[in-house]
């Protein structure tokens, strides 16, 4: 290890003394100089220092970018970017990541751009998945540019469905409806009956069952059978506030083998409540005493004579 440590700095040195001018020497020697960079970098990996060995990858990566040699600056940032996974130094992947697609596109290589790109976001999926989003969308900027529409297609799909995971429920709506876009201009009608249904069950997670029932009537010709189906047993259980119904439509096959995403959406959708039944009034008897008007009653219930008073009592005198 010690000597490994020892040969990288030697490269170093070399390094340094090639970006020194004098007299006779105008202008650095930017070309060695990243050479004996990038062989410093592979003996410091060699000897697990990887501070050591992404540091001078960005270096080597700065001599080639002063060299106007683009592509072999934004390669050795691609390399920086697995230095630091190997480290879990995972905050400085996404700005690695723009600054050697940015270096690739100036080059004339926007598809190894948008493959750093993707790459970057695969390793940031799970841990930062706010940086993957935005790492996809840029992905699909470059490719569409480059009239890629295939591959757009694929980075636009981890768009919609990383906002899907992460509750972006009125932008996964407008990245499903760019994905689609992008299926119709290749013909891929199955892809699109697909997103049918993945569009359907994002605009109910939002609440907007009338969203979802233009969703389908616009889409609805892509689906096959079952989907259609399944969709029309779904928008009817929503309109008739029918929870059964909908639990049945939400757990039919196809949907439980969508991407992960949609699958979990559809079992965490929330179901119709149903219609509520006013309860009965519950009587209770004797609870006040029946009214009897004066008018109703017979002869035989008339009321009594008061009775006599006592100074009456012998009759007249």
């Amino acid at each position: 290890m010690s000597s490994k440590i020892e040969e990288a700095q030697e490269h170093i040195r070399q390094a340094e003394k090639c970006l020194k001018t004098s007299l006779l020497k105008w202008r650095p020697d930017y070309d060695n100089a990243a050479e004996e960079y990038n062989r410093a970098a592979t003996c410091f990996r060699n000897a697990k220092s990887l501070d050591q060995c992404r540091d001078c990858l960005m270096k080597s990566s700065d001599c080639h970018r002063q060299n106007r040699a683009l592509f072999h600056a934004a390669k050795c940032l691609d390399q920086a970017i697995l230095i630091c996974k190997e480290m879990n130094n995972l905050g400085d992947i996404r700005k690695l990541a723009e600054r050697s697609c940015n270096l690739y596109q100036q080059h004339g290589s926007p598809e190894s751009g948008a493959t750093v790109l993707d790459k970057a976001a695969k390793i940031l999926e799970q841990s930062h998945p706010e940086d993957a989003l935005q790492l996809y969308k840029q992905a699909v900027d470059v490719v569409t540019i480059e009239d890629s529409t295939r591959q757009g297609a694929e980075y636009a799909s981890k768009v919609a469905r990383i906002m899907v995971k992460l509750g972006m429920y009125d932008q996964a709506a407008d990245a499903i409806r760019r994905e689609i876009g992008l299926h119709q201009q290749v013909g891929s009608d199955g892809a699109i009956g697909r997103l049918a249904v993945a569009l359907v069950l994002v605009q109910l997670a939002r609440g907007d069952y009338v969203a979802a029932e233009k969703a389908f009537k616009e889409w609805g010709n892509c689906c096959d059978a079952a989907e259609v189906q399944t969709l029309e047993s779904l928008l009817q259980a929503y309109d008739d506030e029918d929870p059964e119904l909908a639990q049945r439509a939400l757990s039919s096959p196809f949907i439980r083998h969508m991407d992960v995403e949609y699958a979990r959406l559809a079992r965490d959708l929330p179901l119709p409540k149903g219609v509520s039944i006013a309860p009965k009034a519950n009587v209770i008897e004797n609870a006040a005493a029946s009214y009897v008007s004066p008018n109703s009653g017979a002869a035989g219930d008339a009321p009594k004579p008061p009775a006599a008073d006592d100074n009456d009592e012998g009759g007249l005198c």
